[in-house]
């Protein structure tokens, strides 16, 4: 079954309430009115409320039946000022939360997370990535045990699917980030349906070559299993190693990922972002996320120049994890 089949199953019957951050974006209100039309998930649309009304006829949406919060006049912005003072533990003043509250959607909208009035939010079709990730870091915070977030691509073509990581946040990962990071690779694709096999990439195979940047992989990989033992995870690995098994019974043989690997971490920003990048220009896959890894709760971010169905995709995501997190709770 695909992949987006499968998360709707897993979803409809759930609903659960996300926040669409940038209701003034005709590509986020459209989706919007998609997700409640096709009983997928309950969303909260923020902004100006004439604005949004004004997307709305501009395009012919309907959205009688929507929520809509317009941080400037929501009503119960008290409770989330008071919230967001005790979470930042003096670092704001009543005054300029409220400020910062009423004025910025994303740090609106984490705090309707934050107290429960949803359980995730979908960002990023008009800002920054570090603009919705920062209130997500500030207020959401990581899972006890989890030093970093890390961002990952679902990469799909047909009944293809594959986890890359980290492709969106962390410029240079040390051992101990790889590590991290294939451990929470791990759990994403079984999020997505994913049995994971975790591939540690680099420019080296089995000591095929002898550098800081491969000793660095080895020692990831060894942090990993040692983490997670009952998980598949081997390295390092070039790519051709771990995905061609003709390959990987000359290159890694023994392994019980080489040949197999569906999870691929990255030992860079730079090569994570180059790589998904080609791998959806000259392999026709399309690139799913960045889905952010290690929070208490799925705040994701959207390209700013992604279409309808990317934040229709991507919000389906959101609540797959949304439902993962509840249920572990």
């Amino acid at each position: 079954m695909k992949l987006f089949d499968t998360l709707k199953q897993k979803v409809s019957p759930i609903r659960p309430t996300i926040v669409l951050a940038e209701g003034i974006d005709e590509r986020v209100l459209g989706a919007a009115v998609r997700l409640k039309q096709d009983g997928m998930v309950e969303p909260i649309v923020v902004g100006p409320k004439a604005e949004i009304d004004a997307v709305a006829a501009k395009h012919g949406f309907d959205i009688s039946n929507l929520t809509q919060y317009d941080p400037a006049t929501y009503e119960d912005i008290d409770t989330l000022v008071e919230s967001f003072v005790e979470r930042r533990k003096g670092k704001a003043t009543p005054e300029q939360a409220r400020e910062l509250l009423t004025s910025d959607v994303n740090y609106f909208g984490t705090m309707l997370v934050h107290t429960g009035k949803a359980e995730g939010l979908v960002s990023g079709a008009m800002h920054a990535t570090a603009d919705t990730v920062r209130p997500a870091l500030q207020i959401i915070k990581m899972q006890t045990g989890i030093k970093k977030t890390s961002g990952v691509f679902i990469m799909v073509r047909d009944d293809e699917q594959y986890v890359f990581s980290d492709c969106a946040i962390n410029i240079a990962p040390d051992a101990a980030d790889l590590a991290e990071n294939a451990y929470l690779s791990a759990l994403t694709a079984k999020t997505f349906g994913i049995e994971p096999q975790v591939a540690l990439l680099s420019f080296s195979t089995k000591g095929s070559a002898k550098s800081p940047e491969t000793e660095k992989v080895i020692e990831a990989t060894r942090l990993a299993k040692e983490k997670a033992p009952n998980l598949p995870i081997d390295g390092e690995l070039q790519f051709d190693a771990a995905f061609v098994p003709s390959v990987a019974a000359k290159k890694a043989p023994g392994s019980e990922v080489a040949g197999n690997a569906n999870v691929f971490v990255f030992p860079s920003l730079e090569a994570g972002n180059i790589g998904y990048k080609m791998v959806q220009r000259f392999g026709g896959f399309e690139a799913i996320g960045p889905i952010l890894q290690g929070l208490n709760k799925p705040v994701n971010d959207l390209s700013r120049g992604c279409n309808e169905e990317d934040v229709y995709k991507l919000t389906l995501i959101t609540a797959a994890q949304a439902i993962d997190e509840r249920n572990e709770a």
